[in-house]
């Protein structure tokens, strides 16, 4: 039986490509914490979580101190045991976003390390629903891009296939948003899908008076209205509003999804693979909204994501913010308006080790 002989742990801190801002944050780096699992017969697989800025050193040191130990000599095949026994290990820092960033470390590499052993790429062991789902950018509507800049990059995203962008809400009055809306959804037409984004930044009787005006413009769905801990603000949005709301990002275990599907306070489920903990969780959650008959719209990690949302019916666009081209050779394959899960065993990432190495703030080694 192959066991686990030594756990590698890197920090690599990655900019964006470009700036990017929202109505709460902006994107100053990427901390990228690393997972290298290596096992007694020669067999490893990489995984990875993330920051937007802060927080990776908190989750590099919990890898190190608390979690990479406990997989040592364990079986990298029982995937779910792993999971579950880390997850108690840590139960007094769970639910939490720092111990879910870890635990998704940990659970991307293991299923790295399963894909590899089986030949089997991600998209396929996950579930092989099908092999290409739609994809929208993100990467040209941030808040701080003036209107003019907006229109050019959501024509620059139709012309180069895709078939929706995202813009980013929550300017200090309603009518500067519709300003910016309507000009982009002028130049690019009824056909093409464009998206919301607030960021958690309204409150309830904002969000109330803002969603029919957003919805006028044929908005495809309006993100993150409120913060995500008022629950019950979403539901009565959701009840209220005549465009889909779509939650997840800031959400870090499948009993938080579950709460909001219980409570209608949603449409679209957005679960990002690295805050709620891993692919583990992430797949118990996708099927959760597909049980319920919602759709499933991931935020961030396109590289991981694409394999993901085609293992699964319920999942319906990848997003795409490219952020690992620094530290991979790999590149998320589009066509027709669609993202390709990549056909390679593993999770379809191939790392570039020596830039990894060269950009490195942190590396340790238990065994």
């Amino acid at each position: 039986m192959t066991r686990i002989r030594s756990v590698e742990i890197s920090q690599v801190d990655l900019p964006p490509p470009v700036p990017r801002g929202d109505a709460i944050q902006t994107f100053v780096t990427q901390e990228t914490p690393l997972v290298r699992i290596r096992c007694d017969d020669g067999s490893e697989g990489v995984g990875y979580s993330y920051t937007i800025g802060s927080g990776g050193s908190s989750v590099v040191a919990l890898l190190r101190d608390h979690l990479a130990p406990r997989l040592l000599g364990r079986d990298p095949a029982r995937i779910e045991s792993i999971w579950r026994d880390l997850l108690f290990a840590t139960h007094a820092t769970s639910v939490g976003a720092i111990t879910s960033l870890a635990l998704a470390a940990i659970d991307t590499a293991l299923w790295d390390w399963r894909c590899l052993r089986d030949g089997q790429p991600l998209w396929l062991a996950a579930g092989g629903a099908r092999q290409r789902i739609p994809v929208y950018t993100t990467e040209g509507g941030w808040l701080h891009l003036a209107t003019d800049t907006l229109v050019r990059e959501a024509v620059l995203a139709k012309e180069q296939g895709f078939r929706g962008a995202k813009v980013k809400v929550g300017k200090p009055h309603l009518s500067e948003d519709l300003d910016r809306l309507r000009a982009v959804r002028e130049a690019v037409g009824p056909g093409f899908e464009l998206m919301v984004d607030a960021n958690q930044v309204f409150n309830l009787g904002e969000a109330l008076r803002r969603a029919p005006r957003y919805a006028e413009l044929g908005i495809a769905w309006f993100e993150e209205p409120l913060p995500s801990e008022d629950i019950a603000g979403h539901a009565r949005l959701a009840a209220a509003a005549t465009l889909p709301i779509a939650v997840g990002e800031s959400l870090y275990s499948p009993g938080q999804f579950a709460a909001y599907v219980q409570q209608g306070a949603c449409h679209i489920v957005q679960a990002d693979v690295a805050r709620i903990g891993g692919i583990t969780p992430w797949l118990k959650t996708a099927h959760l909204a597909e049980a319920h008959n919602l759709m499933v719209a991931p935020h961030f990690l396109m590289e991981l994501q694409v394999s993901l949302c085609a293992a699964v019916p319920a999942a319906q666009w990848v997003e795409y913010i490219p952020q690992l081209d620094a530290v991979t050779t790999s590149r998320l394959l589009i066509a027709d308006g669609q993202a390709v899960a990549p056909d390679v065993p593993g999770l379809g990432i191939a790392w570039h080790w020596p830039e990894i190495e060269r950009r490195r703030v942190a590396f340790h080694t238990v065994s």
